[in-house]
């Protein structure tokens, strides 16, 4: 990864460079009003009003310059549909393989202009956070709320026109050369067209680039990407070249194994909270000492999750390999409890279990061995097989009403769950054994990476432009390429241009070190440096995370003590309750990442699901003589539910206002959030036991209330960073 300032010249489109935000500018103002303020010469005030101007002035350049750039591609498609049109006369093969690079260079040309704007959006992103850090995170917020809704505000029309309306342009544009095209492709005069047959729609491999490009622009998303989010795998803004080496490390079998891991661990997680409460009775403890059980999984994933984390720095089987043998060992001891009736055998058990939350490693896997154009897939898996896994594990459970003997063993509904899962364990050993490839990690450390990814370099010039759309357009990036000759070969950077005057070299030696390429380019390497890079953005977030959490674990985790004093409810009912309650994860996750994301911003939708959130704690309070089940269930489904949507619009925000600095390392975005979420749950199932010690009838009222504090706290830290969300 390179500073900005030198990837924004590298990539300028030559010709244009006048248009772009000044963005070393607006660096020499920043640094000259720091020492203005320090010294006293200048307030904040006057500050504030004078980088404005100068936005304004910035933002108003390339928004000028771009609504030109689109006249000027609308009227060279009328040109071309006049001379289209008098193909259909006569049939001219050279004209129409001349009509046909015609119309593929307008969408070449296109591609540029989509680069433009993403290239300036990002600098005027980063000069906004740069502010922000120099001046205590306030001028984001005034320039967004003061200029958001607007009716003359160019940022506005950045924010509406330019990603929105301007996308409905586009779409226009595309829609144009794809038709065309799809005429051009077979000339003979037949009459099907696009609108009859879908599956013509995209004939050509610029068009694909193009709807890709516009995807990445304009944020738009669906359900798998949605999904995707969910794992908090922080991407850098701009992919570089040396993502391309980890094809050679990619190997379907050692995805789904880690996907199994995942699958296998949440199912181990919530299996045993339908019993949990009649097995630490029946060792003679109290019903409430099932906080205690359940919580000490948590308790010691916070551990596991660093060391398994640091530990995925060198390797990926060998953790897997101890994970899968320390969770045997566990949910052994957590079976064998009760037939050596001992409550410290159980606890034990599932400290063993929290030890072997190979998750950090799993998450790991996905951000470096899969290919960044399957990267959002497997992402999306790793969160389905979550969802899954804690359907599943309460389902089991439903299973295990029987007793019986085998020499010395029981086996019953309380120890059920620990036999089953150790089987499970040792079985996923056995298969992890036979077929996971470890990764060779020289590939990844030899890698030169490129002096500019603003386009890509093809090793011999072998590789036809029509390949190399076809693949950038799945992966999902940019790609930038010249019409001549089919060449593909990086449009966007001039070698000759490289070379600067002494005035910006002179300059770039003057940045601070943030913007120092190898500094940036150098993972985290501990949790002070870690929290150093936290803005107030992502520490609101990470409190969310924390609360939502730890209103999920409170609404699983007491559900069978609550339903068993309240509606005295048996186990299977207890499990099929929770069962549904995971069965809910995956279709909310299809209505938010369809529709919802799609029709609202990420913190709108996140602001609402806090209210919501926040509605079902109330509602579950038993405030009046009777506590129905219809108040129970209603109460908790809202929260779950709520609670899940705003997971996922959460992880969404968390990884876009990350540094990417987070996305490698032990210390990564993905840790920091398990770690966040581990801590709710620790507290989540402490406060249950604690809550017990004020007697069951206290249970459900004293546990909700940190949970609607909790709440509280986020929505009001919510509002006040509600404009440094995007």
């Amino acid at each position: 990864m390179v500073a900005f300032g030198k990837k924004l010249r590298e990539s300028q489109i030559q010709e244009w460079k006048g248009h772009y935000i000044d963005y070393k500018l607006m660096k020499k103002k920043l640094k000259r009003y720091t020492q203005q303020v320090e010294v006293g010469t200048e307030n904040h005030l006057i500050v504030l009003k004078d980088f404005s101007r100068l936005l304004d002035c910035q933002i108003e350049k390339f928004v000028l310059f771009l609504l030109e750039q689109e006249g000027i591609l609308a009227s060279r498609l009328s040109n071309l549909g006049k001379q289209n049109d008098s193909l259909l006369q006569q049939a001219d093969r050279k004209k129409v393989s001349e009509l046909r690079e015609a119309y593929r260079s307008i969408g070449q040309d296109l591609l540029r202009i989509l680069f433009f704007v993403e290239m300036n959006a990002v600098g005027l992103r980063k000069i906004l956070k740069k502010f922000d850090k120099r001046f205590g995170f306030k001028f984001t917020n005034y320039y967004v709320k003061t200029r958001a809704n607007h009716p003359y505000s160019q940022l506005r029309q950045v924010c509406k026109h330019v990603l929105v309306l301007n996308m409905q342009g586009i779409g226009a544009v595309v829609g144009a050369i794809s038709r065309n095209l799809a005429d051009l492709q077979d000339h003979r005069g037949s009459y099907i067209s696009i609108y009859d047959q879908p599956a013509l729609s995209h004939p050509d491999p610029v068009v694909d680039s193009i709807r890709a490009a516009v995807d990445r622009l304009s944020n738009s998303t669906n359900f798998l990407h949605y999904l995707g989010k969910h794992a908090l795998i922080v991407q850098d803004e701009f992919p570089s070249s040396s993502e391309d080496s980890t094809d050679d490390n990619y190997h379907f079998m050692s995805l789904l194994l880690n996907l199994a891991n995942t699958f296998l661990y949440m199912v181990n997680t919530y299996i045993i909270v339908p019993t949990a409460d009649r097995y630490t009775m029946t060792l003679g403890a109290a019903a409430t000492v099932c906080g205690v059980v359940i919580g000490s999984m948590a308790v010691a994933q916070v551990f596991s999750s660093v060391y398994f984390s640091a530990w995925s720095n060198r390797s990926y089987m060998r953790p897997l390999v101890f994970s899968s043998i320390v969770l045997f060992v566990g949910n052994t001891l957590y079976a064998l409890a009760y037939d050596l009736d001992s409550l410290s055998v159980l606890l034990i058990g599932r400290l063993f279990c929290g030890l072997g939350s190979a998750r950090a490693v799993n998450r790991r896997y996905i951000s470096d061995c899969v290919p960044l154009k399957l990267r959002m897939q497997a992402s999306a898996g790793f969160v389905s097989a979550s969802a899954l896994g804690m359907a599943c594990g309460p389902a089991l459970a439903c299973l295990f009403q029987t007793e019986f003997k085998i020499y010395k063993l029981t086996f019953n509904e309380a120890t059920l769950p620990g036999w089953v899962m150790a089987l499970a364990w040792l079985v996923y050993l056995l298969w992890l054994c036979i077929s996971f490839r470890e990764p060779s990690r020289e590939t990844k450390e030899n890698v030169v990476p490129e002096e500019s990814n603003s386009g890509r370099y093809i090793n011999g010039s072998r590789e036809t432009k029509e390949n190399v759309l076809r693949e950038e357009s799945y992966s999902g990036r940019f790609i930038n390429i010249s019409v001549d000759n089919y060449s593909t070969r990086p449009l966007l950077m001039n070698s000759n241009n490289k070379l600067q005057d002494e005035d910006e070299d002179e300059d770039e030696d003057c940045d601070d070190a943030e913007e120092d390429s190898k500094e940036l380019q150098k993972p985290v390497s501990s949790i002070v440096s870690a929290y150093r890079l936290l803005t107030p953005s992502v520490k609101v977030q990470l409190l969310i995370y924390f609360m939502l959490k730890y209103a999920m674990e409170i609404v699983l985790a007491e559900s069978s003590l609550i339903t068993g004093y309240y509606f005295i409810w048996s186990t299977s009912s207890v499990a099929i309750f929770l069962a549904c309650l995971g069965l809910t994860v995956l279709p909310v996750n299809v209505l938010v990442g369809s529709y919802i994301s799609n029709i609202f911003e990420e913190r709108q939708v996140l602001l609402a699901s806090e209210i919501l959130v926040c509605i079902g704690i109330l509602l579950s309070f038993h405030i009046f003589s009777s506590y129905s089940v219809p108040q129970y269930v209603g109460s908790a489904l809202l929260t779950f539910v709520s609670a899940e949507v705003l997971e996922g619009v959460n992880l969404s925000l968390l990884s876009r206002v990350m540094s990417s600095r987070l996305s490698r390392g032990t210390f990564n975005g993905g840790l920091l959030s398990t770690e966040a979420g581990t801590l709710a749950r620790v507290v989540a199932d402490g406060t249950i036991t604690l809550a017990g010690y004020l007697g069951a009838s206290k249970v459900l009222n004293t546990t909700l209330v940190p949970s609607l504090f909790f709440c509280v706290c986020s929505i009001v830290a919510t509002c006040f960073t509600y404009n440094s969300l995007y």
